[in-house]
């Protein structure tokens, strides 16, 4: 496994190919993944649930076309010491300044990634306004 060669042991992330997480429709793939210290995926494309239970956990899965998952599984094996650099801020996977390669992540996960927020967090970021909603009259008749 190509984790468990000293070179990319502790890597942060995994690139990988096409169909990435398929027959996987539980929380405990991105788990382990998480566990081994990944915390992005980029790949071609992904299974749906396993995608969407990514962002719920933390991870940042990335779908890159073809030729650019390519470019990249080559630089990391030609230069296993050399980091890629995954910016979600602004939206970019650089190594260097060999290449610059701009990804898309929706604005509403981007910002559940960069703060930290799972299910839990967004609804304790609403305490204020469901206690008071909780201490209105909601009874109709």
């Amino acid at each position: 496994f190509v984790l468990n060669r000293p070179e990319y042991r502790g890597a942060s992330i995994l690139i990988t190919g096409e169909k990435f997480g398929c027959g996987s429709s539980r929380e405990h793939a991105p788990w382990a993944i998480l566990d081994m210290g990944i915390g992005c995926v980029i790949a071609e494309s992904f299974a749906d649930i396993f995608f969407n239970n990514s962002f719920k956990n933390g991870i940042l899965p990335i779908r890159l076309p073809k030729e650019q998952v390519e470019l990249l599984m080559k630089e990391a094996e030609e230069n296993p010491g050399t980091p890629i650099d995954v910016d979600l801020e602004r939206q970019v996977i650089t190594r260097g300044n060999k290449f610059s390669i701009p990804f898309d992540v929706e604005p509403f996960r981007k910002n559940c990634l960069l703060n930290g927020l799972d299910d839990i967090g967004l609804t304790e970021v609403k305490k204020t306004q469901i206690a008071d909603f909780e201490t209105g009259d909601t009874h109709t008749t």
